[in-house]
Parts: structure tokens; sequence; C-alpha cells
């Protein structure tokens, strides 16, 4: 209980903190959103034409914001059970990481065992986006660690926290999801 009172203030005073990214600002073709999205590319035009997905153009070509993408997709997305189930054990381990920040430790020594067993493709480029968030600044790390959006979900798909709950912390977490 009372990892979720510091997880609680923790986001009390972080709740003006927007996630970063560094690709929010991206600009990516229609053929590409529609990749992101599931859906056509047609089906991507008519949303930047019914002004659903705003828009630039280059030349002729439309060029959508990644982080208009990312609105778009993750405001009409719900989270699956296990999806709703990793968010709630990422709230749990936030908790505790304001609480007793030399448990970064722990993440660090699974990581490197993580990184020495998936040194390419999509698992490797996840850990290293791990590495960059485990070596920056902490309010980075819960924003990436506690978002709902879909590369935060993707993050917690390879977590490196592995051992940072105890199992009745774990237990609570999960009930608590349902």
């Amino acid at each position: 209980m009372l990892c979720l009172l510091g997880l609680a203030a923790y986001l009390g005073i972080m709740s003006s903190i927007t996630m970063p990214s560094a690709d929010a600002d991206e600009l990516l073709t229609t053929g590409e959103v529609a990749r992101l999205l599931g859906v056509s590319r047609q089906h991507v035009v008519n949303l930047t034409e019914r002004g659903d997905l705003p828009f630039e153009t280059t030349g002729t070509h439309r060029r959508v914001r990644r982080s208009d993408v990312d609105h778009l997709r993750y405001s009409t997305q719900r989270l699956s059970a296990d999806q709703r189930r990793s968010l709630y054990l990422a709230y749990a381990i936030a908790g505790k990481l304001v609480q007793d920040p030399t448990l970064l430790d722990v993440a660090r020594q699974n990581l490197a065992r993580m990184r020495e067993r998936h040194t390419r493709g999509r698992p490797a480029q996840w850990l290293r986006e791990w590495q960059e968030l485990l070596d920056g600044p902490l309010d980075a790390l819960l924003a990436a660690l506690t978002s709902p959006s879909q590369r935060s979900r993707e993050l917690r798909q390879n977590s490196p926290f592995a051992g940072v709950l105890t199992d009745a912390e774990r237990m609570a977490a999960l009930r608590a999801a349902r």
C-alpha cells in the first residue's frame, strides 16, 4: 500500500509532465500512418480530409506528425486485459522506485543480462531504449513506465524490472487491475 501512496504522490506532482518522445515531431507518409493504425492508406487520407488527423503538405504529399497519429491511436484504443495488468504492475514498480531509487540497480543488472541475449532486432531496440531511460532522469523513466501509450506498452513487454516487486506486491497490483 505504501508503494501506491508513493506513486499517487508522484503522479500528483507529475500530472503536468508529458512523456518525452524523440520521434513525436517525425513526419510520416500516409502509407506509414496506415501501417501504424492498421488501416488502408485511403482511410488515412479520409481522416485528414475530415479533419480528424492534422497533416502538413510536402509538395503535393500529405505528411502526418507521429504525435498526432499517437493521439488518434491511443484515444480510441482500449487496453487489453494483459496490457492493463502490465500497466498496474508498472504503477506498483514506479511507486517503489519513487521511494527507493536504488532499486534501479536491479533493473540495470537485468537489462545487462537481457542485452547479452538480444543483440539484434526489435527486442534489442526496446532494450536500448530502456538503457537510455535508466541512464536518464527518473522523471522520464517513470513517465515512460506508466504511460498508456503504445510506445510504453511495447517497452513494458520488454521490462527489466523483474525482482523489484515482492510476490505480495505483484499479486496486489494484479488484483487491482481486475
